[in-house]
């Protein structure tokens, strides 16, 4: 049932369809592209304020359309009714105020109506694809030339707006960040043709950042290991402060600590890319001053 509710492209908020899901779906779309000869480019845009936009309403009428059965839709529909909230701060008002726009934030269910909400968005466009991280998105076009894959883009950009506006969504134009993907072999100078969007204007960038994943035009993954060293660098540093070898927690719970905390931000993304070797011989390392923390074996000399 889920699956006619939704777009394939869309990720996020369902089981089996995460940010790797996401990252290896435009990798594989972007070379997939390249084999074919096209240059390619993508365009990440941000919905604004994504759950507080939801109208009651529109989202009834949507899962009826696709045929969600009248009682689940009337059971939505009380859950989005008759809903208070008050700021909590010093000297804010004491009284409730009503809410009759967007849907609860922290509600499990939330986010999965969200992407049924803007599953719309996923328009068909010859030559390219749409890609959804709950609110987050990625528009690749390709075509012979990247000016061409320009057009495209802000045209793309002009059909989501008036696909988006019905039901309240709007763009976050200031967030928005383009990439001229290029292979490996290319001879050709970098692109630097930029997309202007509400008369701003976008230059393609060397690398950017989503859904936790430094992208380099050429899918360099040096840049996203570095990142993903320093942070779990920065992590351990701080847990052995709470918890001095011999001294804080016992070894098991460091254990525990090292598999839970270090190891999934040390090795994020490494479903997507193999780190290089240049970064393995670090991170080994790394990994040996965490063995020698949990064991309190051969610590440094002081």
């Amino acid at each position: 049932m889920i699956c006619s509710l939704i777009h394939h492209l869309q990720c996020g908020s369902l089981p089996g369809r995460s940010t790797t899901d996401a990252a290896l779906v435009l990798q594989h779309s972007v070379e997939s592209f390249h084999r074919l000869r096209y240059k390619v480019s993508t365009l990440f845009l941000d919905v604004k304020g994504g759950f507080d936009n939801v109208k009651a309403p529109s989202l009834l009428s949507l899962l009826s359309r696709k045929g969600v059965s009248p009682y689940l839709v009337q059971w939505i529909g009380s859950f989005l009714r008759d809903r208070t909230c008050r700021l909590t701060f010093q000297g804010s008002p004491r009284s409730f105020a009503p809410v009759s726009i967007g849907v609860p934030q922290g509600s499990p269910i939330s986010p999965l109506l969200f992407v049924i909400y803007v599953s719309s968005l996923h328009l068909q466009i010859p030559r390219s694809l749409i890609i959804s991280y709950v609110d987050d998105l990625a528009v690749t076009v390709a075509s012979p030339s990247y000016r061409t894959n320009v057009c495209l883009l802000q045209k793309s950009f002009s059909a989501l707006k008036r696909k988006a506006s019905p039901i309240n969504i709007s763009f976050s134009v200031p967030k928005a960040e383009l990439i001229q993907w290029r292979t490996t072999r290319s001879n050709e100078p970098p692109c630097t043709l930029p997309v202007q969007l509400e008369d701003q204007h976008f230059y393609p960038q060397p690398r950017l950042k989503w859904l936790g994943f430094i992208f380099t035009y050429t899918f360099d993954p040096r840049s996203h290991f570095s990142r993903r060293y320093m942070l779990a660098n920065a992590i351990l540093a701080t847990i052995r402060r709470l918890s001095p070898p011999g001294m804080g927690l016992p070894p098991y719970l460091c254990l525990s600590l090292a598999r839970s905390l270090l190891a999934p931000i040390l090795l994020y993304g490494s479903a997507v890319w193999n780190p290089p070797p240049s970064i393995m011989g670090p991170m080994s390392v790394f990994w040996h001053r965490v063995c020698r923390w949990i064991t309190h074996c051969f610590p440094p000399p002081t």
